[in-house]
Parts: C-alpha cells; sequence; structure tokens
C-alpha cells in the first residue's frame, strides 16, 4: 500500500478521471446460437462461455466447455479476446475475463475496451475492479420472470482510471494476494478431505468387521418404509406454518438431525389428508438424482416429497446406526440408482427395500453407533471450522482488495 500511496502522491495527488461503462467499452449482448442448426455445434471453432465455465474454471478462462462452429457467429464475428463477460441476468453478480476470441451466453454482457482507451488501462486493472461492479450489479437488479441488471444504471457505471504505473502496481499486489489466497484455501480444503477420508474409513471399520456376528435383513425388515409427496399447487390451503416439508435441498451432507425446513405445511391438512408424518424415530433418505443416499433424522415432525423415503425403525435397530449405515452405502446407492437404465439415478421404494443391511445385536449397535458419532463430531467441528477460516480469509481478501480500488475522483473531470 505503501508503494501505491507514493506513486498517487506523485502521479495523482487531486484525484484520477472516471469514465462510464458506455464511454469505455464496446459492449455486446451474448446470445445462443440454434440449437436446431446441426451445422452450429458440429465443430470445435470458437469457445462458447456460459456461467458453468466460471464454476468450474474460475474468473480467467482462455477455454470452453462447450464450443461452436464458425457457421454459428452473427455478422459482426466473435467477441475479442481480452473482453470481460458481466452476468448481468439470472445468475447476477460474477464475471470473468476471457483471453481468446470467443462467444458467451445471453446471461452475460461482454465490455471490451474501446481503441482509444486500451493504451489508458491494464486489462487485468479492468478484472478486478469488476469485482466492485459486480456488488453493483448485485444491488441494481430488477425481476421479472428472472433477475436482471438495471442496464441504464450499468452504462452508466464509472470505472476510475489512474494512471499505469498505479494500475500495474495494484494488479502485481492482487495478483499475488491471489495467488496467497488459493493456496491457503487448498491446504485447508486437502486437510478436511483428509480428515474425511479418515472418518469414513474408521467408520466402515467399525460397521463392516469380520469380527462381528451379524443378520442380514432388508431394510422393509429393519422398518416400515414411506414414499413420501407433494400438495398439489391448486391446493393453497396446505402451504401454510405447521409441520415441516423437507425436499433433498433441506438435507445438507454430513447433516445428521434436522429440525426444520424451507417450507412448511398446514397440520390440519396434513392430517385430514392422513399423510405419513415422520419425528424422532425414522430415517428420510433421498433416493433420486445426484442427492441420492442423503440422509437424515428428523426432530420435530415432517412430512417429505417424493424424492425421499422414510424408513420408521423397529424396537431392534438403533436408529444412528442405521443413519451411520446408510451415509456409508450412499455410493452404492447411486450405482444401484444406475442400474435401472435412466440417465437419472433413481430408486423407487420396491428396490429401496430390497437393500441388505448387517445388523449386529441392540447392545452393539449402540455401541458402534456412540463410536461413530465421537469421531463424526470432531470431523464436523473441523468442516464446519475450516469452511469459516476460508470465509473469514476472503472476507478479509475482499477488503484489502476494495481498499486497492478505491480512488479520489479527479474534480475537474467530474464537473
Amino acid at each position: 500500500m505503501s508503494k501505491i500511496q507514493d506513486l498517487i502522491d506523485e502521479l495523482c495527488p487531486d484525484g484520477v478521471e472516471f469514465h462510464p461503462i458506455s464511454q469505455i467499452f464496446n459492449m455486446r449482448n451474448g446470445y445462443t446460437p440454434s440449437k436446431n442448426n446441426d451445422n452450429f455445434w458440429n465443430s470445435e471453432d470458437i469457445p462458447w462461455f456460459r456461467m458453468e465455465d466460471i464454476r468450474a474454471n474460475g474468473n480467467i478462462l482462455e477455454d470452453s466447455i462447450l464450443k461452436v462452429s464458425k457457421s454459428a457467429l452473427k455478422k459482426n464475428g466473435p467477441f475479442e479476446k481480452n473482453s470481460i463477460i458481466v452476468a448481468t441476468s439470472a445468475t447476477i453478480g460474477e464475471h470473468a475475463l476471457i483471453e481468446t476470441d470467443f462467444l458467451c451466453n445471453q446471461r452475460f454482457t461482454a465490455l471490451t475496451l474501446k481503441s482509444e482507451f486500451r493504451e489508458k488501462f491494464n486489462i487485468k486493472f479492468i478484472y478486478y475492479y469488476c469485482f466492485v461492479l459486480d456488488e453493483w450489479c448485485k444491488r441494481n437488479t430488477t425481476t421479472s420472470s428472472f433477475s436482471s441488471v438495471d442496464m441504464v444504471g450499468f452504462k452508466n457505471f464509472k470505472f476510475p482510471m489512474p494512471p499505469l504505473k498505479i494500475q500495474e502496481e495494484v494488479v502485481r499486489i492482487l495478483d499475488r494476494f491471489t495467488l496467497l489466497e488459493a493456496e491457503l484455501e487448498a491446504e485447508l480444503e486437502a486437510e478436511l478431505e483428509a480428515r474425511r477420508k479418515q472418518y469414513a474409513h474408521y467408520r466402515d471399520s467399525l460397521l463392516f468387521s469380520d469380527k462381528i456376528k451379524y443378520n442380514y435383513l432388508n431394510l422393509s425388515e429393519v422398518g416400515v418404509i414411506s414414499t413420501g409427496k407433494t400438495p398439489s399447487k391448486l391446493e393453497s390451503s396446505a402451504w401454510s406454518e405447521g409441520i415441516n416439508f423437507v425436499t433433498p435441498s433441506d438435507i445438507r451432507n454430513g447433516q445428521k438431525y434436522i429440525s426444520s425446513s424451507e417450507r412448511t405445511v398446514d397440520k390440519e391438512w396434513v392430517f385430514n389428508k392422513n399423510w405419513k408424518v415422520v419425528k424422532d424415530n425414522s430415517i428420510l433418505v433421498t433416493c433420486i438424482g445426484a442427492d441420492m443416499g442423503k440422509a437424515v433424522i428428523p426432530t420435530q415432525e415432517s412430512v417429505f416429497n417424493q424424492q425421499i423415503n422414510s424408513i420408521e425403525v423397529s424396537d431392534n435397530v438403533d436408529i444412528e446406526y442405521l443413519y451411520y449405515w446408510l451415509v456409508s452405502r450412499r455410493e452404492y446407492m447411486l450405482r444401484l440408482g444406475r442400474k435401472n437404465g435412466s440417465t437419472m439415478p433413481i430408486l423407487n421404494k420396491t428396490n429401496f427395500s430390497k437393500i441388505v443391511v448387517n445388523l449386529p445385536e441392540l447392545w452393539l449397535q449402540r455401541k458402534i453407533s456412540k463410536q461413530i458419532s465421537v469421531f463424526d463430531a470432531l470431523v464436523n467441528d473441523i468442516s464446519s471450522g475450516l469452511p469459516a477460516e476460508i470465509a473469514a480469509r476472503r472476507k478479509q481478501y475482499e477488503y484489502y482488495r476494495d481498499q486497492l480500488l478505491t480512488f479520489k475522483e479527479l474534480e475537474s473531470a467530474s464537473a
């Protein structure tokens, strides 16, 4: 910071010019070539960027997951390399620097420096300042069928234009800081993954031991299995404060208990419909899609949707033992669900009921579940602690970045 301040004192003590987006950039809207024209998609000439590319590969990109043919280009050709794409509809608050000629979909607006400004800006400085633009976009949206940025305000959003020496120093510092942050985050993620693997090994060694005598039972013999339902959209009286309505999105990986859900249904309505209501003697297990095999024990009265099966356990089953056993078999359930030939893995109630569980005597189930729960608590402490540490580091970085990107506006430029 001291070097940047020295440069500011030397080169622009009275402030810097600010210019609106419409003055600095040529703007183009992204688009999706017609999926009905095979010629547009039969070769990989031009990278075509979507939000999935940012999610998978970060905010500085030189290649895309999907590509299109040159024949898919409109008359004005591809977007120029060293442009910024900014999400201005749907998922707002993201941007990327694209280092190759490209297309992007309609969720993005592409910003390319006009020729008269190319010698006045470092494109990486623009890239970093777009994090400030992202925050502005999130605060200035309109909503109809989906969120979109106020484009009149967007065009008037101003970028500072400090001397290039200052821009280059800001980029140098933020590049280094970004690298350090990424390295630290990778170390923390690696530590968390190592702990998870250690926990899984310990858990499975207790659940599947060749030194224990098991009874082998189908899940249907372990308890009563039920599949959930969703109230019809026409039955508006169903949706009100009442009891939990659990869906797969309410269940987090590694979450043993659930006490609340995003949506609730009217208790009297559920009673009149004679729907299955579960509480702390049952386990909920997701049985469709990528979420398949997530399990949780409800601690409050709950109903659940059709993507979930419940198991109301019998008296000879320790519920925590069965919970840990089901969690350990998640990959197996996914493989089983893919055998039905569907592109989306799914386990119907019949196939789910036939899954075989190995159960030792009840006293041993309780001993095993108690041992696992101790280790589970330790791992969950780490699992919650490390993301919190990562979030704190990111917040610290964002604060430091914003300080570096804050400039006084030159009064004569704004007059």
